[in-house]
């Protein structure tokens, strides 16, 4: 018997709660809402070993998390739906408003660069002084990526500078808030004489932006 009347309803809505309680699903959540991946992309994208991606895709399943596509004999995962990738940016910004463990986790991880923001980005994009630099792989590019940039994954970065205007003010992003990948390019870039920052929450962040803003 319930020890309240109410427990059956707040049973359900633990259930979301406990599908997110694994930072493995948190970070599997993150990298799917980039673009699809089958679980062997998933896996090396999220640097999670492939049997514990499979078995934590099905915790997510189960909550309607996220759903799946099958093309032959691949099966392809996505986030269930735009709402998915509204809740997990609105939690990260709670979470960082909240814990200042995480703040420090973050600093630990990124450094503490300034950086730029996606309101001041959305601001430049009309300004021929400013190159945008997507530093994720070609794949992740191709699947989807801010207006204007061009693509340089990092491991091509250092053999590819001759591509970038020596004046250009370069913002570099990679993935999601919390991919260090954008943080190491501008160190490379600094080093070559160039004026670059990250930007802040990368390309989950500006797409979450965005659909907030309903573009």
């Amino acid at each position: 018997m319930s020890e309240f009347p109410e427990e059956p309803i707040y049973q359900q809505l633990a259930r979301v709660s406990k599908a997110l309680a694994s930072p493995v699903r948190l970070r599997l959540l993150d990298v799917l809402d980039q673009r699809e991946r089958t679980v062997e992309e998933l896996a090396l994208a999220a640097g999670v070993a492939l049997k514990n991606t499979s078995a934590q895709l099905q915790h997510l399943r189960a909550a309607h998390l996220v759903t799946s596509r099958k093309e032959g004999a691949r099966v392809y995962y996505r986030l269930a739906d735009e709402r998915v990738s509204r809740f997990l940016g609105e939690l990260q910004e709670f979470a960082h408003d909240r814990l200042a463990d995480l703040r420090e986790a973050v600093r630990a991880r990124l450094g503490s660069p300034e950086g730029v923001t996606a309101d001041e980005l959305a601001s430049r994009l009309t300004d021929s002084g400013t190159v945008v630099v997507d530093v994720r792989p070609a794949a992740d590019y191709a699947a989807g990526h801010l207006p204007g940039a061009i693509s340089l994954p990092l491991a091509e970065l250092r053999e590819r500078l001759d591509e970038l205007p020596g004046q250009a003010r370069i913002v570099a992003y990679c993935g999601g808030p919390y991919c260090a990948v954008s943080a190491e390019a501008v160190r490379i870039l600094g080093e070559h004489g160039y004026d670059a920052r990250a930007l802040d929450g990368g390309y989950l962040g500006w797409r979450r932006r965005e659909r907030r803003a309903g573009h």
